[in-house]
């Protein structure tokens, strides 16, 4: 059936948040989140999804917006691309299936695990010099196999461990210390800190810790947007020098190509950020706990998403809906984009989003 339209009052508030009459800065103040995401059974609406979306032109402007994306929330592991920046300015040099392993939240896998174990052997480290929490593998075929091994939660199969590989890598690679490369002060956070503030436009609203142990900054959907499109299309074309030769990547476009070429390092089989960067050619995507997705695509154009109740389930089904406002060919992304509700083993509902996009007007940048 249809996805129902947003009240007129449900609109309004979306336009009202966009208009930047309610600053991301005010304190106490719940975001106005919009519902995004809706799940059916026979007809009747069993499940809303509440959260927030934004699309941004190449050039930063507001496309068009959803609940409230001005409000700063944790962009958790979408954060990655933005680290491996960083850390590609700082010298990190590597293949691009291992950089791309530095912008992963992967599944666990034998080529993640080798992946992250040949970044340490490459610059003289080994797993003990990893800063990361330990968990099983976070594929639920790599953790069942993992298991039936009889094998336990370690660093090396925590979801972040080759952005932790990569940054004690570039401790090493710096002559800056590897022990204690997480605090806030050391010089590898530190860069880091200033690059995320430049590629996003923004100063951190807050700070924190990510369950991996690595500094967390509070950031707007709109900042975070910035940054995945820059990326994307830093990515896109390649570029020449004056002698007609291929000239040296930006550290954006190095990432941007490694993620591109290697979405099964970024995630893994069966993942849907996997999949959509195989089925979207030229997009750059990231997912983050606690619902948040971000796509950049190689015009420069961004979208990022935030589920409110952090669920995972209502992410993608809101970012497809948000690229196909943009004019993006969503048909080869229709097994991302929604998922049946089952009965009895049959399809009788489904995942779908609302009509949830308004187009704001004179837009406070």
């Amino acid at each position: 059936m249809p996805a129902p339209a947003l009240s007129a009052a449900q609109t309004a508030a979306t336009g009202t948040a966009a208009s930047g009459s309610r600053t991301a800065t005010e304190s106490g103040t719940l975001p106005r989140h919009a519902p995004l995401v809706l799940a059916t059974r026979d007809r009747l609406v069993e499940s809303v999804h509440y959260g927030s979306a934004i699309a941004t032109a190449a050039d930063g402007s507001i496309l068009a917006t959803a609940g409230d994306p001005l409000a700063p929330f944790y962009p958790r592991s979408s954060l990655k691309p933005l680290q491996a920046v960083a850390m590609v300015r700082a010298g990190l040099n590597l293949p691009a299936d291992l950089l791309a392993l530095t912008a992963a939240s992967h599944s666990g896998g034998a080529k993640h695990r080798g992946g992250t174990q040949r970044i340490l052997t490459m610059h003289g480290l080994n797993v003990g010099d990893l800063e990361n929490s330990t968990d099983l593998p976070y594929g639920t075929s790599e953790r069942e196999d993992w298991l039936r091994a009889g094998f336990h939660a370690t660093q090396l199969t925590q979801n972040c461990s080759g952005k932790h590989a990569a940054m004690a890598a570039t401790c090493v690679i710096n002559g800056w210390p590897v022990k204690g490369y997480l605090d806030p002060s050391h010089p590898l956070q530190q860069l880091i800190a200033t690059t995320v503030a430049e590629l996003t436009g923004e100063e951190p609203f807050a700070r924190s810790t990510d369950g991996c142990g690595t500094p967390l900054f509070a950031l707007t959907l709109r900042g975070m947007a910035r940054a995945f499109g820059t990326i994307a299309a830093a990515a896109a074309p390649i570029s020449t020098s004056d002698d007609g030769g291929t000239a040296p990547l930006l550290a954006e476009a190095a990432v941007g190509l490694a993620m591109r070429q290697h979405p099964d390092m970024v995630a893994g089989e069966r993942r849907d950020v996997t999949e959509l960067m195989r089925r979207l050619p030229g997009a750059v995507a990231k997912d983050g706990f606690e619902g948040v997705q971000l796509v950049g695509l190689p015009d420069g154009r961004a979208v990022a998403v935030k589920i409110s109740d952090g669920g995972d389930r209502a992410r993608m089904p809101a970012t497809v809906h948000v690229l196909k406002s943009l004019g993006v060919d969503t048909a080869p992304l229709a097994g991302v984009g929604t998922a049946p509700v089952l009965g009895g083993g049959h399809k009788i509902g489904l995942l779908q989003p609302t009509d949830f996009l308004s187009t704001p007007v004179n837009v406070a940048l």
